[in-house]
C-alpha cells in the first residue's frame, strides 16, 4: 500500500472546503484514508497520528494532500483534488475579474465599508489575531476556527465587550443571521423566536424543530462551546441575550447549553428574567432546581426547548416534556423487541453531533443504563479503547479522537456508517441508536451509504435501528426524503433525538427483563 503526498505553498482554502474535498477522493476505489488540510503543526501532527506521514515539511499556509492507497488509486485521488482545487480557483477568480481580490480585513471593509460581520475560518494559530483585527474595524464576527486558546478566547470577547460587539466562537459551527444560514445551519423560516446557544447541533436541534412546529426564527447566535466556562464568564450569551431582548422581532429567546459554572449560570438567568420576554431555558444536564427563576421556563430536552418556545409564542399552555410521554409506538417497539433473543441487551450509539451524543448518554442514564463513550456526562465511564463498545456504549463520532486525518462524519458519514455496521454484527446489541444531520455542508445523501450497507447484512434477529434526523423540507437533503429511505430500509425514525433515546432506553428495558 502506498502513501503519496503533495503540498501546495502559500495555497489557503478555508476548513469546510478541505474537508468537502478530503470526503470525495477518501470514497474513490482502492482508496485507504486521504486527507487534505493546511500545513498548521496541529494537522501535521494528525496526519503523523493518522499514518499519512511523519516527515512532512509544510508551512501553515501551505495546503497538504496526502493519500493512502493502491498505487493507482493514490495517483486518481490526487488528480481529483488538484482539480477540485482548480476548479475553485478558477470560481474566485472570475468572480475577481473586475477588481483586484481583497488580501486583508482592512481591504475588504475598504470595498464594502457597510459590512458588520467577519466569518473567520484560519488555522486556530492565526484566528485570535485576525478576530481582534475585524473587531477594531467595527465588526462583529464569527469565528469558525478551533484550537483557539481560552486566554485567547478571553482576550477576544473582553475586546468584543468593550466595543459593543459579539464573538460567535471560537469553535462556532452554527449561526443564522438575519435569514443567512453560516456554517453547518439548516435553511429555516423566519419568526419570531430568537436563540442563543453555546452547541451548534443543539442549535440546529431546537431551530429545526421550531420550524418543523411551523414557527420561526428571528436569530440563532452560535457562541462556542467554551463561553459559558467560568473563565470566560459568558460574554458572548449575555451579548446575544440582551441584543434579542432589544430586537422587535424576537418575541421569546431559547438559551441552549450543557450546564454553565455556577456563576456564570445565575449572572445569565439574572439577565434573562430581566430581558422583559419570555426565556426558555435549556442547560442539558443542569437540575431543575438550580435553573429555576421568575419568569423562566426551564427544558428538559432540546425538542421541550423548541416546543415549550412554540407554545410562548403562540400563548398556548405548555405541553408536557418529550421526557414524561409514554412512547406512542410503545406496541411497535414491543413487538419488534419480541424478535431479539435474550443475548441482545445493550444500547450502542453513533452519533455525528456532540450534543445529541451528550443529550442521549443522559436521558439513557435518567433510564438506568449507564454507559461507556469517548466523550462521557458526569456518572458515565471514559471508554478504555474508542474503538471497542463495552456493554453500553454511546460514541461522539464528531470527537477528535475520531477525526483526526478525516472529515467530520456530517460531510462524509463513512466512518460513522461503518461503526453501524461493527454494532449490527456484535451479538450483544440490542439496538442502534444514531442520528442524521442535514443542512448546508452536510453529506448531499446522508443516509444513501448507510443503505446500501445495511442491505449488505442479514437482518434476520439483528438488532433494532432507531434513528432522528436533524433537519428540514427546504434542507438541500430535505428531511422527510431521508426519513422516507430510512423507513423504507428498516429503521425507526423517531420525531425528535429525545425520543429516539427514550425508544432505545424502552428496548434495552424490555431486553433486561427477558435476560432475567
Amino acid at each position: 500500500m502506498a502513501t503519496k503526498i503533495e503540498i501546495f505553498k502559500n495555497l489557503y482554502q478555508d476548513s469546510v472546503s478541505l474537508m468537502q474535498i478530503s470526503a470525495q477522493i477518501s470514497k474513490l476505489p482502492g482508496v485507504a484514508q486521504a486527507s487534505v488540510v493546511m500545513g498548521t503543526p496541529s494537522n501535521l501532527v494528525q496526519l503523523a497520528d493518522a499514518g499519512l506521514g511523519d516527515d512532512v515539511k509544510a508551512s501553515p499556509n501551505d495546503l497538504v494532500i496526502a493519500v493512502r492507497g493502491d498505487e493507482a488509486a493514490c495517483e486518481a485521488a490526487l488528480n481529483l483534488a488538484r482539480e477540485r482545487l482548480s476548479a475553485r480557483a478558477s470560481s474566485s477568480e472570475a468572480q475577481t475579474s473586475e477588481a483586484l481580490a481583497a488580501t486583508s480585513l482592512a481591504m475588504a471593509c475598504d470595498e464594502e465599508p457597510a459590512s458588520n460581520l467577519a466569518l473567520i475560518s484560519v488555522p486556530g494559530d492565526y484566528a485570535a489575531a485576525e478576530a481582534i483585527k475585524a473587531l477594531q474595524l467595527g465588526m462583529n464576527v464569527m469565528l469558525f476556527s478551533d484550537n483557539v486558546s481560552m486566554a485567547h478566547e478571553k482576550a477576544i470577547k473582553t475586546l468584543a465587550r468593550e466595543k459593543r460587539l459579539i464573538v460567535m466562537g471560537p469553535d462556532c459551527g452554527t449561526a443564522i443571521v438575519n435569514g443567512m444560514p453560516l456554517g453547518f445551519a439548516n435553511v429555516v423560516r423566519r419568526g419570531g423566536i430568537g436563540v442563543v446557544g453555546a452547541s451548534g447541533t443543539g442549535l440546529q436541534e431546537v431551530t429545526c424543530r421550531i420550524d418543523q412546529l411551523g414557527a420561526g426564527i428571528s436569530q440563532a447566535l452560535g457562541t462556542g462551546g467554551h463561553d459559558l466556562h467560568e473563565d470566560i464568564g459568558g460574554i458572548s450569551m449575555q451579548f446575544g441575550l440582551d441584543a434579542l431582548a432589544e430586537d422587535p422581532d424576537t418575541r421569546v429567546i431559547v438559551l441552549i447549553s450543557k450546564p454553565p459554572a455556577r456563576a456564570v449560570a445565575e449572572r445569565i438567568l439574572e439577565r434573562a428574567r430581566k430581558s422583559g420576554k419570555p426565556v426558555v431555558v435549556n442547560f442539558l444536564g443542569a437540575s431543575e432546581d438550580d435553573m429555576r427563576a421568575p419568569g423562566l421556563t426551564f427544558a428538559h430536552t432540546l425538542a421541550d426547548a423548541a416546543q415549550f418556545a412554540v407554545a410562548l409564542l403562540n400563548g398556548a399552555p405548555l405541553p408536557a416534556s418529550v421526557a414524561r410521554v409514554e412512547p406512542h409506538d410503545d406496541a411497535t417497539l414491543a413487538a419488534q423487541s419480541d424478535a431479539l433473543g435474550a443475548r441482545r441487551r445493550f444500547i450502542r450509539g453513533v452519533f455525528a453531533g456532540g450534543t445529541f451524543c451528550y443529550e442521549s448518554q443522559l436521558l439513557c442514564k435518567a433510564e438506568g443504563f449507564t454507559a461507556s463513550s469517548n466523550t462521557p456526562v458526569k456518572g458515565n465511564a471514559k471508554l478504555a479503547d474508542i474503538w471497542k463498545s463495552e456493554a453500553h456504549t454511546i460514541v461522539d463520532m464528531g470527537d477528535d479522537d475520531f477525526t483526526r486525518g478525516r472529515p467530520h462524519p456530517m460531510i462524509d458519514p463513512t466512518l460513522r456508517d461503518e461503526r453501524v455496521r461493527a454494532e449490527i454484527l456484535d451479538p450483544e446489541t440490542a439496538v442502534v441508536l444514531f442520528d442524521l444531520v442535514l443542512g448546508y455542508g452536510a453529506a448531499d445523501e446522508p443516509a444513501q451509504g448507510l443503505i446500501a450497507l445495511l442491505a449488505q447484512l442479514p437482518r434476520d434477529n439483528g438488532p433494532l435501528l432507531i434513528a432522528h434526523v436533524c433537519g428540514t423540507e427546504a434542507d438541500p437533503q430535505v428531511r422527510s426524503r431521508q426519513i422516507d429511505a430510512l423507513r423504507a430500509a428498516g429503521v425507526l425514525v423517531a420525531g425528535c433525538n429525545a425520543e429516539a433515546a427514550l425508544w432505545a432506553s424502552r428496548v434495552a428495558r424490555l431486553q433486561a427483563q427477558r435476560h432475567a
